[in-house]
């Protein structure tokens, strides 16, 4: 029998500032939504609102901003009620996040200039050419991972 698979990466735009709220139970959540590019010759976007969980709610709640880019990983959940006005049935999805990384660097102003990301300079070390390779099998006891 197959498993059933529900995951999703995204990249894009907070389209808005973080909200944060708090369960009856006391765990934080963090409300967001990104637009994502289609990529094409026009210039539309797909939108799509996010939620994370406790701690990392709370690390989003704190680095993250409008304009900032993430990458989110998660997986899709469908929420279904009546509407209270029109007595409709309504439904909607949103992603539940597992893990955001932020990809815009702390002092960015959250603009297209591609500026944003971290810089890597002459501070960096230079490449290690290893000039003497033999042709014996790697022992993969020595290996440290």
């Amino acid at each position: 029998m197959a498993r059933s698979i529900n995951q999703v990466i995204l990249m894009g735009r907070l389209t808005r500032d973080p909200e944060q709220r708090t369960t009856s139970t006391g765990k934080t959540i963090a409300s967001f939504s990104i637009a994502v590019d289609r990529g094409g010759q026009d210039d539309s976007a797909d939108f799509f609102d996010v939620t994370a969980w406790e701690k990392l709610g709370e690390l989003v709640m704190q680095y993250l901003g409008k304009g900032r880019r993430v990458l989110v990983q998660g997986r899709l959940r469908q929420d279904s009620w009546d509407d209270k006005e029109t007595g409709k049935k309504r439904s909607r999805v949103e992603i539940t996040a597992t893990d955001v990384t932020f990809l815009d660097g702390p002092n960015s102003d959250g603009g297209n200039s591609g500026d944003s990301a971290p810089r890597s300079s002459s501070n960096k070390s230079k490449d290690v050419v290893i000039e003497d390779i033999d042709d014996k099998p790697i022992d993969l006891s020595e290996i440290p991972f």
